[in-house]
């Protein structure tokens, strides 16, 4: 088989990113014949070794693409000053990719840049949009949630830089979040602080 033919064949799998163990399921090969073959893919050009046992089958995946894959099989969407950057409400361009996430929190390292993976309560978790091909974004008002949120339960204070609201931007929809948070002290903190960070903030 081709490295051709052998990226042609994970193509038809449907997803964007893989691991070695599912290629070679795919092709029915040991896992180290799999994992020759995607080096010879990457090399070829087709397709990006992310990190250990992780292949994106576009070189130029976009970064946030990525993050359900790297907590697979738990979910994942990016959020926080990522998503605010993405959807245009703050400048200032985030160092890495931070990510809401059931998994537990840690630091990952890919070589399309470095995931900053965030734990949320199960209760807490959503507010996203997308689709495994274009990757899972929080909305303006979750992403906003989010930050005061898992800042507010680590004891300190989510600051926005140059916070701009756009038009359109729904102040119920990120206190409603709140209100489904179990433990009343935080849920009263969270309250008070998601209610400053929308009064001080800019709005088009």
């Amino acid at each position: 088989m081709t490295a051709i033919d052998a990226y042609g064949d994970l193509l038809r799998m449907g997803s964007p990113i893989l691991t070695t163990a599912e290629a070679a399921s795919r092709w029915r090969v040991e896992e180290g014949t799999a994992r020759r073959r995607l080096r010879s893919i990457a090399e070829a050009g087709l397709a990006r070794r992310l990190r250990r046992g992780l292949w994106a089958l576009d070189p130029e995946v976009d970064p946030f693409v990525v993050p359900p894959f790297l907590t697979a099989p738990l979910p994942a969407y990016v959020s926080f000053f990522s998503a605010l950057h993405r959807h245009g409400l703050i400048e200032q361009i985030p160092r890495q990719t931070s990510i809401a996430s059931l998994d537990r929190s840690r630091r990952i390292v890919t070589s399309v840049g470095a995931y900053a993976i965030h734990h949320l309560a199960p209760e807490v978790f959503g507010g996203f949009r997308g689709s495994q091909t274009a990757g899972y974004l929080a909305t303006p008002e979750k992403a906003i949630f989010d930050s005061v949120y898992i800042r507010a339960a680590a004891g300190s204070r989510a600051y926005f830089p140059e916070l701009s609201l756009p038009k359109g931007f729904d102040d119920s929809k990120a206190q409603e979040w709140g209100k489904r948070i179990e433990s009343p002290r935080l849920r009263t903190l969270v309250d008070r602080r998601l209610g400053e960070v929308l009064r001080r903030a800019g709005r088009e």
